[in-house]
């Protein structure tokens, strides 16, 4: 991360300006040929000197040939007092005569009716200049340039100012409160010094930084900039630090600054105390972004102070050690193993090992980041309730999902105990405490294939199950030990992207799904569309068009199986016939258009409160908290919209049957000597699919641009992840595993993030995240709670909003999604396109050649993940295998390497 010395001088333009303007005056007046001059009229009151007046020339001459920056009138000239007007005028268009050669005078002639002041245009001349980092170890002047201005560095916290200019001057006059410089120096003076002109507010001489983005390639650190002035009449070196109250913007490439250092040093000074040297100093210590966090927290000038003590303190050990001169290279989990580790006798578990060893040191903190530091009891509260909505609600989801592919086997409740005893043991006992495990789609199709099997073949479900969740287990313990994880390192960003937009895909084709089915049970019915039935049996039935009619079907209760009526409310148009089989067909077409805006309403009041942060509306506090709750208070309004504000319009709920015995045994014993074998198939299969979802959202978790600070645990994770799924199995609950895209906005919820504009693109970069046990405990504790919300009141809560929660989950996990945003430039005008890295680095053909590839990967996982054809799902977790020798074996042949780096490679 290098910094860029920026020098700005101004070069006025050399121009001439006269007060007469000759082209005004009359031929006469010109000529000598004045009539009242030659009929002899003397009494006329003759022009004197004082009468002329001549303009001063900037470049300190009048333009005449020689040069001369006299008078243009000489004295024998100009001290008649009875020298004629019409002579004069006429000598004076002589004299001038000899200026119109100049070229910058014609220029001045064309612009002589013009009203605007010259001094408004100018010549800025700009250039940047990479300065080297302070070696603090090295460079003694370093730590004495610390320690000799901590004593007395100005500092001003929480500056009430926006503009660059009502900045400079409230640090200048900060400084003018010293007699020591209000004596050698005014502020005038250091305005002169620090812009380039009064009438250009342009800093001239400054120091940013400057790093590598995985959005443009190259960008500016725009939270901090070092203003660099040098004064004749001062004789000490002073450094004014100012902490801004909120971000500024401070012109190009300083849209969002928070801190401004302003040093002032004399002209003559040793070139070790130069105001460029001392600039060096603090700019060095300002570059690191966790320190510019800490000094956001400081809550007095003394603890800022300390914390600048400290950072001197830690760079000089830091440079001082030799492996540590490539300070910003980030190593990969894996490298880092490499490094630690080196060559074991028995590598047998050494990755497991190496985890706990990595993770353990930190599990005091990961609770206690949970409380302490700005801003964090804010920000894990409403983490703990978006992970309690955006887990709860598809559990729900699932839950109907198994009910209906299992007969009631697996139902809401059990899958409300398996999240709830699942999250809790990983966030109790995981080795990364910011992923969420959660049971997917791709989990329920695969009981729903074990289900198939044991209908066809008459086994047991429950033993089956449980066997397989036993097999699958058992191999995933072998990964653990035989530390296959390591096979992640081949997992490049394509790879992890395509099963990304993958997962987003499954969640949006659910809710769709679910729509076109309510529309066809409800919307596109015959009865909707005035058709007769044949066999009725009530001859008496009518079909009005224009008559509204209040229908009640009949409630049925059997045993505890709760089901609610369907009441089509008055004013509604409904048709209502006997079907053939003595059912009543009914025409609710109310029901699904509320269920569209209902579905539609949470995506965009989610989406719109997750994007308030982008506007202007109230305080940067108040958006943040209205973004931060966003999943929830969408889910709130709408479930009260349809449970409430709609409620004469009666939407089905999920169906919930309360259970008298929830941990039953499977009955393994039953199972014959070949299923047990078939479910070792399809154990293993499954395994695989729980490999790459558990480490592709390990990696997604910790990949650099997140700026984890303890370490991954993918061994560990996955031997949690093991255990968990085998006490799971035998109890016939629902698998768990890590999730895409929770996981991932997991982490983003518990971040501190900064905007970055380049050409007018904004993107967001993480600063902080606060690795924390606590959001999952409590969240998952909560979904334990709710069981005791079964059915009530948790059935107030619409299917659509479920739908709508799934579609707004699919779109901001888009956010940061490569692969979604070159699918984009397809249909983006080229000028238009965002200054990526890729895009500068990379020819826009290879760009879509690459963004093809992935495309044609996507569509055969939708292919076989989204079959109607059950056994095709089988084949799902192998091709998710095979996207990484396809990767390195593959692609490769149709680019070159440094194409490859720049469109697969994570930014460190």
């Amino acid at each position: 991360m290098p910094l860029q010395r920026v020098k700005m001088k101004l070069r006025p333009k050399k121009r001439v300006r006269f007060a007469i303007d000759l082209d005004d005056m009359s031929v006469a007046e010109t000529s000598g040929d004045d009539p009242t001059w030659q009929s002899g009229n003397h009494e006329e009151e003759a022009v004197g000197p004082e009468d002329v007046q001549l303009l001063e020339v900037p470049n300190g001459s009048h333009g005449g040939p020689s040069g001369n920056s006299s008078s243009l009138l000489t004295s024998s000239e100009s001290s008649s007092p009875s020298t004629p007007p019409g002579l004069l005028k006429g000598i004076l268009k002589n004299r001038l005569e000899t200026v119109e050669s100049n070229d910058l005078y014609r220029q001045e002639r064309r612009r002589r009716h013009s009203s605007a002041d010259e001094d408004d245009f100018a010549l800025l001349h700009g250039r940047f200049e990479k300065v080297p980092l302070k070696d603090f170890h090295a460079e003694i002047r370093a730590f004495k340039d610390v320690e000799d201005f901590l004593s007395r560095t100005l500092l001003m916290l929480d500056l009430q100012k926006t503009g660059l200019t009502q900045i400079i001057e409230a640090m200048v006059q900060k400084l003018l409160e010293k007699k020591e410089v209000s004596a050698q120096t005014s502020l005038e003076e250091a305005r002169h010094a620090i812009f380039t002109q009064d009438s250009v507010h342009t800093l001239s001489k400054t120091i940013q930084g400057t790093m590598t983005s995985e959005v443009s390639g190259f960008d500016f650190d725009q939270n901090w900039i070092c203003v660099m002035c040098d004064i004749p009449t001062v004789t000490k070196r002073h450094v004014v630090i100012a902490r801004l109250h909120s971000p500024a913007n401070l012109g190009s490439n300083s849209h969002e600054v928070q801190f401004v250092i302003l040093v002032m040093a004399p002209v003559r000074e040793k070139s070790t105390k130069s105001s460029l040297e001392t600039a060096r100093t603090f700019a060095t210590l300002f570059l690191d972004i966790d320190f510019r966090h800490q000094l956001l927290l400081a809550e007095s000038e003394y603890e800022f102070k300390q914390l600048l003590h400290t950072r001197t303190k830690l760079l000089i050990e830091e440079q001082g050690l030799p492996e540590n001169r490539k300070s910003h290279l980030v190593l990969s989990a894996f490298e880092q193993e490499e490094q630690e580790g080196g060559k074991a006798r028995c590598p047998l578990g050494q990755g497991l090992i190496r985890d706990l060893k990595r993770r353990l040191p930190h599990y005091v903190s990961d609770f206690r980041d949970g409380f302490v530091g700005n801003k964090t009891i804010h920000k894990v509260t409403s983490t703990t309730f978006f992970l309690y909505f955006a887990c709860v609600l598809p559990n729900i989801a699932f839950g109907m999902l198994n009910d209906n592919n299992t007969a009631g086997v697996i139902d809401v409740q059990k899958v409300l105990f398996s999240q709830c005893v699942g999250g809790l043991l990983f966030a109790v006992f995981g080795g990364q405490p910011l992923i969420v495990l959660l049971t997917t789609a791709p989990l329920a199709l695969y009981t729903k294939i074990i289900y198939s099997i044991c209908e066809d073949f008459d086994l047991n479900f429950n033993a089956m199950f449980a066997c397989t969740g036993l097999w699958n287990a058992f191999f995933l313990l072998i990964f653990v030990f035989f530390n296959t994880s390591k096979l992640m390192k081949y997992s490049s960003r394509s790879t992890e992207e395509v099963f990304s937009l993958f997962i987003t895909f499954a969640f949006s084709a659910d809710a769709i799904k679910d729509t076109i089915k309510d529309f066809n049970k409800n919307y596109n019915t015959d009865v909707c569309h005035g058709v007769n039935h044949s066999n009725s049996t009530n001859q008496n039935a009518s079909f009005p068009t224009n008559s509204s009619l209040t229908t009640v079907s009949a409630m049925t209760t059997a045993s505890t199986v709760t089901t609610v009526s369907m009441v089509n409310v008055t004013n509604s148009s409904m048709l209502a016939a006997p079907s053939g089989g003595g059912g009543i067909e009914e025409c609710l077409r109310e029901n699904s258009i509320l269920f569209l805006l209902l579905m539609l309403g949470t995506v965009w009041l989610g989406i719109t409160l997750f994007n308030f942060t982008k506007t202007p509306f109230l305080n940067a506090g108040k958006r943040e908290m209205l973004a931060d709750y966003a999943l929830p208070v969408a889910v709130l309004v709408m479930s009260f919209f349809g449970s409430y504000v709609f409620r004469e319009v009666h939407m089905r709920p999920f169906k919930y049957k309360a259970r008298e015995q929830m941990f039953e045994l499977a009955p393994l014993h039953l199972l014959p000597v070949g299923a047990v074998f078939a479910a070792a198939g399809l154990g293993f299969s499954l395994s695989l699919l729980f490999f790459m979802d558990q480490n592709i959202s390990s990696a997604l978790v910790n990949t650099p641009s997140n700026k984890l600070k303890k370490g991954a645990a993918y061994h560990w994770d996955l031997f949690v992840v093991a255990v968990i799924n085998a006490f799971l199995s035998i109890f016939t609950m629902p698998w768990v595993h890590a999730a895409l895209p929770h996981s991932p906005l997991h982490v983003r919820a518990l971040a501190d993030l900064e905007d970055r504009v380049d050409q007018g693109h904004v993107h967001q970069i993480v600063v902080h995240v606060r690795e924390t046990r606590v959001t999952g405990i409590i969240s998952h504790v909560m979904i334990g709670l709710s069981m005791l919300m079964l059915p009530y009141p948790l059935a107030y809560i619409p299917r659509p909003v479920l739908d709508g929660l799934f579609i707004y989950v699919a779109i901001t996990a888009l956010y940061g999604n490569q692969l979604f945003d070159r699918i984009l430039l397809f249909f983006t005008e080229q000028s238009a396109y965002p200054p990526n890295h890729y895009i500068r680095r990379v020819p826009q053909r290879k760009i879509h050649l690459f963004t093809t590839l992935q495309l044609i990967q996507l569509v055969v996982l939708c292919v076989f993940g989204f079959s109607p054809i059950p056994y095709m799902k089988m084949v799902f977790p192998v091709l998710i295998m095979l996207l990484m020798p396809i990767r390195h074996k593959i692609i490769p042949n149709f680019f070159e390497p440094k194409y490859l780096k720049a469109l697969d490679g994570h930014a460190h």
